[in-house]
C-alpha cells in the first residue's frame, strides 16, 4: 500500500513538471484567490447577520403592537381605562399593559436626552399589548376603538416590520451579487495566469508533443496545478476573513447595528465552502483555457 501510495505522488509530481512551480503566475493565482475568498467571507457575513438582525427583530415586533391614547387631560384617564377593558376582551390579546412615566421616559430617552422633563410634557398614555398564538383582528380592534375610545391610535408596527424585511432581501441580494462578482474576477484572473502560463511554456508543449504527450495530458497537468493553486490561496484567504471576524464585538455586547457581523454556530462552517468553490472555479476555467491555447498551438 504504501508502494502504491509513492507511486501516485510520483506520477502527480511528473504529470505537474511542465508548469512553473513559481513565478508571477503562481504569485497571481494564490493572492487573487486568497483576496477573494476574504472579501467573500466578510460578503457572507454581512448577509446573514442582516438576516439575523432583521429576523429578531421582526419576530419581536410581530408579536407587539402599542396602543396610543391622545385625548384632553381630564379624558385620557378614562379613555385609558375603556381602552384597557377593550383590550381585555379581544380575542389574540395575552396581556395589555399601561406604561409608567419611567417607562415612558426609557422609550423617548435615545431621541430626546436623558434630561427629558417628561412630568412636563402633555405625554399620551401608551399601552403596550402582547399577541397571543396567531394575534388579533387589527382592523375589527380598530373599528372597536374608534367607537369607544376615541383618542386611541393602534399601532400594530407593520410599518417597522416591512422596512426591516425589504432591508435584509436587499442585503441577501446584494451579497449574493457580491459573491457572483467574486468568483467572476477569481474566474478572469485565473484564466489570465493559465494563458500566461501555457504560452510559456509553448516550446516545452510542443516538445511534449514530439515525444508523444496528448493534449490531454498537458491540460490535465496544468489544470491539476491551477486548481491546488486556487484551493489553497481560498483557503488562506477563508482563514484569515474567519479570524478577522472572530475580533469583532459580538452582538450580545452592544446591540447595535453594526455588532454582531459574524457566523452563529453551524453557519462557521460556511467559509469553508468558499476555497472548494474558488477550486471548482480554477477548475473550470483553466481547462477552457487550455483547450484554446493548445488548440491554438497547431
Amino acid at each position: 500500500m504504501i508502494f502504491s501510495l509513492n507511486q501516485a505522488i510520483v506520477r502527480f509530481k511528473n504529470r505537474t513538471a511542465i508548469v512553473p512551480p513559481s513565478g508571477f503566475t503562481a504569485q497571481l493565482t494564490l493572492l487573487s484567490s486568497a483576496a477573494m475568498a476574504f472579501l467573500a467571507v466578510f460578503a457572507l457575513a454581512l448577509s446573514l447577520a442582516a438576516d439575523r438582525l432583521a429576523q429578531r427583530w421582526g419576530d419581536e415586533l410581530s408579536q407587539s403592537s402599542t396602543l396610543r391614547i391622545s385625548a384632553p387631560v381630564e379624558q385620557i384617564d378614562a379613555q385609558t381605562r375603556q381602552a384597557l377593558r377593550v383590550l381585555e376582551t379581544t380575542p389574540g390579546v395575552e396581556t395589555a399593559n399601561l406604561l409608567d412615566d419611567e417607562s415612558i421616559k426609557q422609550l423617548l430617552e435615545p431621541w430626546l436626552g436623558p434630561e427629558l422633563p417628561i412630568h412636563d410634557l402633555p405625554l399620551p398614555a401608551i399601552i403596550e399589548i402582547t399577541e397571543a398564538g396567531a394575534g388579533y383582528d387589527g382592523e375589527a380592534l380598530r373599528l372597536r376603538l374608534a367607537g369607544e375610545v376615541p383618542g386611541a391610535v393602534l399601532d400594530d408596527h407593520t410599518r417597522w416590520r416591512r422596512p426591516l424585511v425589504e432591508s435584509a432581501q436587499h442585503l441577501r441580494l446584494m451579497g449574493s451579487l457580491s459573491l457572483i462578482l467574486i468568483g467572476t474576477v477569481v474566474a478572469g484572473i485565473i484564466t489570465l495566469a493559465a494563458h500566461a502560463a501555457l504560452a510559456a511554456n509553448e516550446r516545452v508543449i510542443k516538445t511534449l508533443r514530439l515525444v508523444g504527450a496528448k493534449d490531454r495530458y498537458i491540460a490535465r497537468a496544468f489544470v491539476r496545478r491551477f486548481t491546488l493553486r486556487g484551493l489553497w490561496g481560498g483557503f488562506v484567504g477563508s482563514l484569515a476573513g474567519m479570524i478577522s471576524i472572530s475580533f469583532l464585538p459580538p452582538l450580545s455586547e452592544v446591540g447595535g447595528f453594526l455588532t454582531g457581523l459574524g457566523f452563529v454556530g453551524a453557519q462557521w462552517a460556511l467559509p469553508f465552502l468558499i476555497p472548494c468553490l474558488i477550486a471548482v472555479v480554477a477548475y473550470v476555467t483553466t481547462q477552457i483555457a487550455a483547450r484554446r491555447v493548445l488548440r491554438s498551438f497547431m
